[in-house]
Order: structure tokens, then C-alpha cells, then sequence
């Protein structure tokens, strides 16, 4: 399906990648279907743009990334509400507020998003544990995993184009960008 956005333009969606929220997110309760949108670029950061309102997208990022040591637990009521057993079954992520000043940006660490990655039922859970912050500087932990990030290019794989010679297929293989998302399931 194309669906039209104020931010990325007209963009093409399978039906199997919209998240459904049914209960909306905090503040946005009257929107309900979702979609994460990977710009391409080196700064880790995802989208979850709207279907329902084409100028809503919220910054989102996956927190092991810039805090490893990040965990939540769920209530056994949490996980039946987007059918999930563990987390295992999830993907988890939260949502980055990102003023003008980039180095002011910080994370909702106390109210992630959580996708059962099979049927895409999705909710913003906001946590019971009061050390949580709701406003975690991350900009200086984020900047240091993207300079340290390094690539295995060994691992790559390239198609061989027909009836070419191995130098000439050299010089056109195209540049392929690192997989650059942390493993979260727990």
C-alpha cells in the first residue's frame, strides 16, 4: 500500500509491517496504526510514522544501543495485552525527543514501545520502576557507539554479474550499508 507522509514523502508499505496500537500512544490515543520507517542514514535513529496522520512520526531508537545494560519486566498482563510469553517475542524500542539543540536529546526509557514481531500488535508500556528516567540524555552515549561502530566487510556478499571479468566486477560492486541494529530480544 502507498501511504503519503509529511516528512518522507509517498512511501511503499506491505500490509504485514503496519503496527497495530490499541490503545494509541500517550497523548495519541486516536491514532492506531503505525509503521517503522528506516531513513538509510548513520545516525541509528528509526521512525514511527503514522498512518492515520500523515505529519505524525516520533523518533524512536532501539536503547541497548546507547544503554546496554537496559532491561524492562513486563507484567504477565502486559505481555497477554500484545500476546506475547516473553520478550523474546518482542521488539522494543523508545521514543527520542529531539529539540533543536541535538545534544539536548534524550529517550523515554520509563514508557518504551514493545512489538510482538509476529502479529505486530504494538503498546507503549510505561514501566512501574521509578528509577526509570523519562528524559535520559543520550546524545554522548550515542555518539560514541557510531564512532566506534566498526563493519566486518569480509561477511558481505556480492553478486557476480554475467560474462564480466573479476577486476571489471570489482570496480562496479556497489557500496552496501553495515547492518547497524543491536540485537534487543531478551
Amino acid at each position: 500500500m502507498k501511504i503519503t507522509t509529511t516528512r518522507f514523502g509517498e512511501l511503499e508499505v506491505a500490509k504485514q509491517d503496519i503496527l497495530n496500537f490499541q490503545e494509541g500512544l500517550l497523548g495519541f490515543e486516536q491514532l492506531k496504526n503505525f509503521f517503522v520507517v528506516d531513513p538509510g542514514d548513520q545516525t541509528l535513529i528509526l521512525w514511527l510514522q503514522s498512518t492515520d496522520d500523515e505529519s505524525v512520526a516520533f523518533p524512536i531508537i532501539e536503547p541497548k544501543i546507547f544503554k546496554p545494560d537496559y532491561t524492562i519486566n513486563l507484567l504477565p498482563v502486559e505481555m497477554a495485552s500484545i500476546g506475547i510469553e516473553g520478550l523474546s517475542q518482542a521488539s522494543i524500542y523508545t521514543i527520542l525527543t529531539i529539540p533543536q539543540m541535538v545534544t539536548d536529546m534524550n529517550a523515554n526509557m520509563k514508557a518504551p514501545i514493545v512489538i510482538n514481531n509476529q502479529s505486530k500488535v504494538a503498546r507503549q508500556i510505561v514501566l512501574q520502576d521509578n528509577k526509570l528516567d523519562v528524559r535520559l540524555p543520550i546524545y554522548k552515549a550515542l555518539k560514541s557507539y557510531i564512532v566506534s561502530f566498526t563493519s566486518d566487510d569480509s561477511k558481505r556478499t556480492f553478486v557476480e554479474p554475467a560474462n564480466e571479468t573479476v577486476t571489471e566486477q570489482n570496480e562496479q560492486q556497489p557500496t552496501q550499508q553495515p547492518t547497524r541494529r543491536a540485537d534487543l530480544q531478551a
